[in-house]
């Protein structure tokens, strides 16, 4: 099959059948027929037993040349007992607290199969409106999204993932300003990715420098009007300082739902890539671009054959797939959507000769798509012709002369591709390449150098390859200064951060421009970015046609670490004096042993000494929590930062966990770390949110169309 070291590391962590030791007992091999074999029963209700199996046996050559990967949770439970092959769900959240829970529930079931969800909280009844039933005042859309946030945490999804969320908010409810900014500070909604739905009217009252009307949900009535200049500035405000919210453009989206009779789009899901319907779901899979050049052109004949047996197995996903829900099942058989996309772009490019910034690469995104929509739209016809259109096709937008035959809703998105181009060991999506030369870890905490095959190639051919210069770039992270490589290939080999956010713009709105779905994408900022870049960025987005947009502007998290550095020396330090005078302050919080007592002093250098005492507490238990509060004050006195000392509390667990206002405490640890977040300075980070290291391995991650991407070890924090 051609798999690489690092895709066999990811494969036998993510997705082989283990047994009751966590040990893999299934092959890669075995691993593509258990899923070849899955979906191709998908023919069993219209053809014969002997087309099913030559069926399996096209499966099996599509994944295993590499030309094609579906999504992971189809990798992980197709041919097993769970069953559950979607990636991508949207759940209603109705105004009532029966709706609501039921939303949190059924999300749970969705998190624990494998699967992402997206809700729009758009129509809950703003904070401190009235609740008729009780004669009280409602709590509002952000409180409940930290119910949803808890009990995402509390679900382990699949056995190896945290489940992963989309909070959509409409730009008009009165409660938009608290929504915007519900995470400026890292230390909330840490299983949510946020996203405001601006509408046509107030992108147009931006321009204007207009006011725009808020609109109580409970009573459609206007609640007041706010200036659109100032709402939206709110939101580039919070984009720059931490990437957060996105925005999709809900008319815009709304404007290509393909079934307008059978409902509205109010939601996505967690990437932003899949705009659903409530209670429908959507299976993605990818092309490997890389793969689709022959004699430095594209191979259009190969790339066809791909795009037609990949529409063909996303549509027998359909047949075989076990939902979560009944009503997930119905809506998803009545509007059939697949979303077919590509990954290896970046790796395509350079196989043409292609800059990534420049105007014949935003051409040849516009060519490959459209060349990609149109086949997948003819292979869909000819499913339809022999199989029958999707139910919902009569009052579609497809219900005309020119197309009387239909299988599936929507044919293409653009996914993040995260672990599955580890697989096929492409560059991920469309991004950019994210380094030409990095180190990998591997086991024992050994380290590897990775190069870019092609670049590797190249240096080799034109004679400048040596590993000590590989050793430099991966120190660097780009090539734009190393005068002694040649300025063609300089020009070729660009990294993320070599490329301005225009033309990531330019290039998500090409591949937009011919994609049913929607275009996962992060827009990288350097640093030195300011709020008015990103403002021009949200513009541009919006004239080009996008359908929404993630920024991440570098460094923009504290401990964020650069992605290419390779280790550096720590020396030993002693840690500063206790100081004669301190200010602090002292919180009770309850915990499973009994109400603790947590004293965090301060002085003119930050956090300097953390008490704890219980209580009645004595012997071992007084003792180690006296040890811990020590540890922690030496900690601080030596320098290091407070957030590197929350991580390591939290979570810690013991067997009598609790809940204290609104939060759970796991241990007395978790709730001494609980208590310095909550009294960290404003601008410290909260260390569930930092995105910098590998939570699993401790490997540089990659910020990919919204996404969290270790190649290392293929963990990914969205579904």
């Amino acid at each position: 099959m051609g798999l690489s070291g690092n895709a066999l590391v990811v494969l036998k962590k993510r997705y082989l059948k283990k047994d009751e030791n966590n040990d893999p007992i299934e092959t890669p091999e075995e691993l593509f027929w258990r899923v070849a074999r899955a979906i191709a029963e998908g023919d069993g209700s219209y053809e014969g037993p002997e087309q099913v199996e030559e069926t399996a046996r096209k499966f099996h050559r599509l994944m295993t040349s590499l030309d094609f990967i579906p999504n992971s949770p189809t990798l992980m439970n197709a041919g097993r007992p769970l069953g559950q092959l979607s990636a991508c769900f949207v759940l209603p959240v109705e105004d009532s607290i029966d709706s609501i829970f039921d939303a949190i529930k059924h999300a749970a079931m969705i998190h624990k199969s494998g699967g992402g969800t997206g809700f729009s909280f758009s129509r809950i009844r703003p904070e401190n409106d009235q609740v008729l039933t009780t004669q009280g005042v409602a709590s509002g859309p952000v409180s409940f999204m930290t119910v949803f946030d808890v009990a995402t945490e509390t679900v382990k999804q699949g056995g190896t993932r945290r489940g992963a969320n989309m909070g959509i908010l409409r730009v008009d409810h009165p409660d938009i300003e608290k929504f915007i900014t519900c995470k400026t500070d890292n230390d909330r909604m840490t299983n949510f990715n946020i996203s405001v739905a601006a509408t046509d009217a107030f992108m147009k009252a931006v321009r204007e420098d207009a006011e725009y009307d808020l609109i109580n949900p409970r009573t459609g009535d206007q609640s007041k009007r706010l200036p659109a200049q100032r709402v939206f500035d709110q939101i580039v405000q919070s984009a720059w300082k931490n990437g957060e919210p996105g925005l999709i453009f809900l008319d815009v989206m709304n404007h290509f739902n393909p079934t307008p009779a059978v409902g509205r789009i109010e939601s996505t899901n967690p990437c932003g890539e899949q705009p659903l319907l409530p209670y429908e779901s959507c299976n993605l899979g990818s092309i490997n671009l890389a793969h689709m050049v022959k004699d430095g052109n594209l191979d259009y004949e190969h790339l066809k054959e791909v795009v037609w047996d990949g529409v063909h197995f996303l549509d027998n996903v359909i047949e075989v797939n076990q939902y979560p829900l009944p009503k997930i099942e119905e809506l998803t058989r009545a509007n059939r959507k697949i979303g077919l996309g590509v990954m290896g772009f970046a790796d395509l490019l350079i196989a043409l000769g292609v800059p990534y910034d420049s105007e014949e690469a935003v051409q040849t995104a516009e060519t490959v798509m459209a060349f990609i929509q149109e086949e997948s739209r003819a292979a869909s016809a000819y499913l339809g012709k022999a199989r029958g259109n999707f139910p919902n096709y009569q009052g579609s937008i497809y219900d005309r002369p020119d197309t009387p035959y239909l299988r599936n809703a929507t044919t293409t998105t653009i996914a993040p591709t995260g672990t599955i181009s580890i697989i096929a060991g492409c560059s991920s999506g469309i991004e950019p390449l994210f380094a030409i030369s990095y180190v990998r870890k591997v086991l024992d905490n050994q380290e590897l150098l990775e190069v870019h095959p092609f670049f590797q190639e190249v240096a080799k051919a034109e004679g400048f390859y040596s590993e000590e210069l590989m050793k430099r770039i991966a120190e660097k992270g780009t090539i734009q200064d190393l005068r002694e490589i040649p300025e063609h290939v300089r020009r070729t080999f660009v990294v993320s951060h070599d490329v301005v956010p225009e033309w990531h713009i330019r290039i998500q709105a090409a591949f937009q421009k011919y994609t049913d779905n929607a275009v996962s994408k992060t827009i990288n900022f350097p640093f030195s970015a300011t709020p008015e870049d990103v403002r021009n960025a949200y513009l541009m987005a919006y004239d080009l046609g996008c359908k929404g947009l993630t920024i991440y502007r570098d460094g923009s998290r504290d401990a964020q670490v650069l992605n290419i550095q390779r280790k550096p020396h720590y020396p030993q330090v002693e840690p500063r004096p206790r100081p004669d005078t301190t200010s602090g302050i002292t919180e009770r919080i309850n915990t499973g042993c009994g109400k603790l007592y947590v004293t965090v002093n301060w002085d003119e250098h930050g956090f300097c000494e953390v008490f704890a005492s219980m209580g009645k507490a004595g012997g071992c238990a007084y003792s180690q929590i006296e040890a811990t509060g020590r540890l922690i004050s030496l900690a601080l006195r030596s320098g290091v930062k407070i957030e590197s000392i929350i991580k390591q509390l939290m979570g810690i667990r013991c067997p009598s966990p609790m809940w204290a206002n609104g939060e759970q405490i796991v241990s007395c640890s978790d709730a001494i770390a609980t208590v310095l977040n909550h009294h960290a300075q404003a601008n410290i980070t909260s260390v569930q949110s930092l995105m910098g290291a590998c939570p699993d391995c401790g490997a540089a991650v990659e910020h990919e169309g919204g996404c969290i991407v270790c190649r290392s070890c293929g963990f990914s924090r969205c579904s």
